[in-house]
């Protein structure tokens, strides 16, 4: 094993520590947050004709990755003589690529105000994780939001910044980051719709294998849930190209067959149309495979990690 395998697998394993003991860095000094700042900043300029719309989202784009990525390159590149701060800003910046146990208490707070009849404070927990309007969402739908959310994110959120952390160190993983939030915050619908085109292709593009990489560890840790790892199959494989996005539907996908559960958005897509409706528990038990396969994930991606830097 060589010291650049080792390093990156230690950073890793404490970025994961830090992620389960303290959770989010303060908003004041967390750099997902900086990125939302700086895209927002950019939209406000944005013009608004197709064409130079289109070109100001294409520098947006591009300018995201190449500041966060960039700029953490070159910020551990200054601190190479002070070995102990470089160590530790490195896994302060990984860890804030990723949200395990944020994702988890985002759709944990749903399922409780669920649990106790509280539709207001769903509704209010659910904005957290979905940029559709809730106000009139029954108590199945905002089930079903929240269990899609908390798969759609296992992807977004846990297993792709891992696994670009592995193929590229903490640059790759801010820049994936970047180019993620990016298309959370402006898509390409509506009124932003030329603006938010070349980001939203980015984030397709960057999201092809780790949406699917996702989909296969949900359906690996189906059993941990006390859910179905042949539903999850059946219904990934069926559904998994339903929605819109080419990546999003395949976690989603096999969370409703593994769960026996069908996810809708109405007037979109429904997965797994022969699953029940589902309610609070399943986001409980979401929550459960989200864990579960982000903990897999990490595994993973410390193998690939020894493969391509072992030596």
């Amino acid at each position: 094993m060589t010291e650049g395998a080792l390093h990156a697998g230690v950073v890793l394993a404490l970025a994961l520590l830090w992620d389960a003991l303290l959770g989010e860095p303060p908003t004041r000094v967390h750099p997902v947050v900086w990125m939302g700042r700086l895209q927002r900043a950019l939209r406000r300029r944005a013009p608004r004709a197709p064409l130079p719309a289109f070109l100001w989202g294409t520098l947006m784009a591009l300018l995201g990755p190449l500041v966060f990525g960039g700029g953490a390159w070159l910020l551990l590149h200054v601190l190479t003589p002070v070995p102990a701060l470089r160590f530790v800003v490195e896994v302060y910046l990984f860890k804030s690529a990723f949200a395990v146990r944020a994702l988890a208490e985002a759709g944990l707070s749903v399922e409780r105000a669920l649990e106790a009849g509280d539709l207001a404070g769903a509704r209010q927990g659910l904005r957290s994780l979905v940029s559709r309007d809730t106000s009139a969402l029954t108590p199945p739908l905002l089930s079903a939001a929240a269990v899609e959310s908390v798969a759609e994110n296992t992807s977004d959120s846990a297993v792709a910044p891992i696994l670009f952390f592995a193929l590229g160190g903490v640059p790759a993983a801010l820049a994936y980051r970047a180019a993620n939030t990016l298309d959370a915050l402006v898509g390409y619908r509506g009124e932003y719709e030329w603006l938010g085109k070349a980001g939203a292709r980015l984030d397709d593009l960057l999201n092809l294998v780790p949406a699917r990489l996702t989909a296969a560890l949900l359906v690996l840790v189906a059993p941990l849930g006390r859910a179905s790892v042949l539903g999850a199959l059946r219904c990934w494989w069926r559904d998994g190209a339903r929605t819109e996005s080419p990546n999003a539907g395949r976690p989603m996908a096999a969370v409703a067959g593994a769960l026996g559960v069908q996810l809708e958005k109405v007037g979109h897509y429904r997965l797994g149309a022969e699953g029940r409706l589902p309610g609070s528990g399943d986001i409980a038990r979401t929550v459960r495979l989200m864990v579960a396969a982000s903990l897999l994930g990490a595994l993973t991606s410390l193998l690939l990690v020894f493969l391509l830097r072992g030596g």
